[in-house]
């Protein structure tokens, strides 16, 4: 298999519930019913978009030397009325959490990762409105 390639095997456990299992060897369960006992297929893309793009504004932050303490990304997406309901429009607010933080630098990482780096975003926008936000937080104060 070429190194551009991969592959996953999904198998079925029982009602609706899935086993997807990676190429190289993670798991992770699905299930289509609603609710379910795990996240249903659309769910695991919104947040593989998230995770994603998270990555890559980590990455970032990390080597424009940035205090981070905490980054976590809030997705939100809107789903179409009709059979298929793919997603027509998803939103990933950033977070980060951190002292000194340079929102320049952070606008810089969020636009990076939505313009160039974030694989699963730049898959998607071919069809679904992707919009992003951050907000920089301090680290909470304990007492």
């Amino acid at each position: 298999m070429s190194a551009n390639s991969m592959n996953a095997k999904v198998t079925w456990v029982e009602d609706m519930t899935f086993v997807a299992t990676s190429g190289s060897g993670h798991q992770v369960v699905m299930d289509g019913d609603s609710p379910g006992k795990a996240p249903s297929p659309m769910e695991m893309v919104l947040m593989s978009a998230g995770s994603c793009a998270s990555v890559d504004v980590v990455s970032i932050l990390q080597k424009a030397k940035q205090n981070l303490q905490r980054c976590y990304c809030e997705l939100s997406g809107t789903r179409a009325d009709s059979v298929p309901k793919v997603f027509t429009d998803i939103h990933l607010e950033f977070v980060v959490v951190g002292t000194d933080i340079n929102e320049k630098h952070v606008e810089r990482a969020v636009k990076l990762s939505a313009d160039k780096y974030c694989s699963v975003a730049k898959m998607l926008e071919a069809s679904v409105n992707i919009t992003h936000s951050y907000r920089i937080e301090p680290p909470q104060q304990d007492g």
